[in-house]
């Protein structure tokens, strides 16, 4: 593989390992994002390989104007029994590997053992126009070298419905490929109080679809219910390239889902695939785009039936949350689950830089029950700690899991200017901005244990205070003042038992929020 580049020791290792004031050295700890700060790996595809876990992302550049910008894939792994403690890969494909690719995105990929022992790495650059193509290597990590584009048993292109988001299986010597691609919630609008009848409705869409996809009408009217959109599944043969059993719909975008199981959670995109025991568990962006969804089977090509939401990259439906309530700004979503070390996780990406174009991966705990179901899960800084961060060293402050000013927007394929507080980089650090009277932001969760010195490091025009709190409640009050540099302001704080660490920020002006420590006393 390509030598991976020295990088440094991610702040969620090095700060939050600092020495405490009784001496003791704190344990590693892990947080979310569970990766450096200043790395962007979206579209997360976790895999376990030996004993080890491996994250297969997209690759997107800090404070990035398009998705996927950086043009490459790059690996990170870990201990099964360590998930603290992730390692850098290196440069594990690049899009110029593959002819044609030159300057091009890479969109989000998957990576299946083939039945030979090799490792096949399936993708997209980023445009409609193009299939699907395989890369291989000897080992999880690379290095990958370009094999080919996945292709019809008569030899062209595999064009059937819209080749997107890949996802595969080997399923007992059996590959399965997966993709796919419809629409958000955000294009359904385009009728919302407008007299358009249906069946013009449906001929506006037929157009849209060969013009975004680059079809023909007759290609589009072609496949099943006269649209190229929806989760479809097929099988490959041994080479990895040539498809089997041909392409077939397996579930509805938004505009086929009217009285079905998926009505309102339809299908986007982000195709992913695992199966447990007997049942087949398909992840998936539902057509709102914020949430990873999953429908379960006892078929891997029919019968899949909706489930239920497991993660919202703004906790909305947990506990009922609406989406005028999210916690964050929200965004596209991709990941899936995985079984490490006899525990589930979902992996998932969140946003920052306000857009959506800086995406970063995170991951939590999920339960898989017996009946199958996997109940919605919240948000959170420890996803990958093994429960509560400990209340001993420095914090970074973008490990928040709900940063809002209680009207936070959804955007779709886009920056924006809005008045938002925001995760952000400058000057080789990654901090949050733009907070303004009653913005919350929220860390979950810690496990208190009495008396500790809290610090804070901010600047900013801001004039006022940060509320504290523990849990509802209020712990303690901390003055700030306008500083254009980083001042460290304190307070002393008593706690016990595992709640979560939020601050409101009360007072005029804007404040910028590097980091906060904790420390007994």
């Amino acid at each position: 593989m390509t030598p991976s580049a020295p990088r440094s020791a991610p702040l969620n290792e090095t700060n939050a390992a600092a020495p405490s004031n009784s001496g003791v050295q704190p344990k590693r700890q892990a947080f979310n994002p569970f990766l450096p700060l200043d790395e962007y790996i979206p579209d997360g595809e976790p895999h376990v390989f030996g004993d080890r876990v491996y994250l297969f992302g997209s690759h997107d550049r800090e404070g990035g104007s398009e998705y996927c910008q950086m043009g490459d894939y790059v690996g990170w792994s870990a201990p099964v029994d360590d998930l603290t403690s992730w390692r850098y890969e290196g440069v594990i494909y690049s899009a110029d590997r593959q002819p044609g690719g030159e300057g091009k995105c890479l969109y989000a990929p998957d990576v299946v053992r083939g039945n030979d022992g090799k490792f096949y790495l399936y993708y997209c650059l980023g445009d409609f126009e193009g299939g699907i193509f395989v890369a291989v290597a000897d080992s999880p990590c690379g290095n990958y070298r370009y094999l080919g584009e996945v292709r019809l048993p008569d030899g062209s292109p595999l064009r059937r419905f819209v080749p997107a988001d890949p996802a595969v299986l080997n399923d007992n010597g059996v590959i399965r490929l997966y993709y796919g691609w419809s629409l958000s919630t955000n294009a359904a609008k385009a009728n919302r109080g407008h007299d358009v009848p249906p069946e013009q409705f449906k001929e506006m869409l037929l157009m849209g679809e060969t013009r975004l996809f680059h079809r023909t009408q007759e290609e589009v009217e072609g496949e099943e219910g006269g649209s190229l959109m929806g989760a479809v599944a097929c099988t490959l043969k041994d080479d990895m390239l040539t498809v089997d059993e041909l392409p077939r719909r397996i579930m509805p975008g938004q505009f086929m889902a009217e009285g079905t199981s998926f009505e309102g959670h339809a299908f986007y995109e982000a195709s992913s695939i695992r199966k447990v025991g007997g049942l087949y568990y398909f992840i998936y962006s539902s057509q709102l785009s914020h949430e990873l969804c999953y429908a379960t089977s006892r078929y891997p090509d029919r019968g899949f039936t909706f489930r239920g939401t497991i993660v919202s990259n703004g906790d909305v439906g947990l506990s009922g949350r609406r989406e005028e309530d999210r916690l964050n700004r929200t965004a596209n979503n991709h990941g899936s689950i995985e079984c490490i070390n006899g525990r589930w996780y979902i992996f998932y990406h969140r946003q920052t830089h306000r857009s959506t174009f800086s995406r970063q991966a995170c991951a939590e705990p999920v339960q898989l029950l017996a009946d199958g179901c996997i109940p919605q899960v919240e948000m959170t800084s420890c996803g990958l700690n093994g429960g509560p961060l400990l209340p001993e060293g420095v914090f970074p402050a973008p490990v928040c899991c709900n940063l809002t000013n209680g009207n936070m927007p959804h955007i779709t394929n886009r920056a924006t200017d809005e008045d938002i507080p925001f995760i952000t980089h400058g000057n080789d650090e990654r901090y949050i901005a733009n907070i303004a009277e009653g913005t919350l932001i929220a860390f979950k969760y810690f496990a208190f244990n009495g008396s500790c010195r809290l610090s804070l490091w901010v600047r900013g025009t801001g004039e006022g205070e940060f509320e504290v709190k523990i849990g509802e409640e209020t712990a303690v009050r901390i003055p700030v003042g306008p500083s254009a540099a980083w001042q460290q302001v304190d307070a002393d704080l008593t706690a016990h038992g595992t709640s979560a660490l939020r601050f409101v920020y009360h007072g005029a002006g804007r404040a910028e929020f590097l980091q906060f420590g904790l420390h007994k006393n």
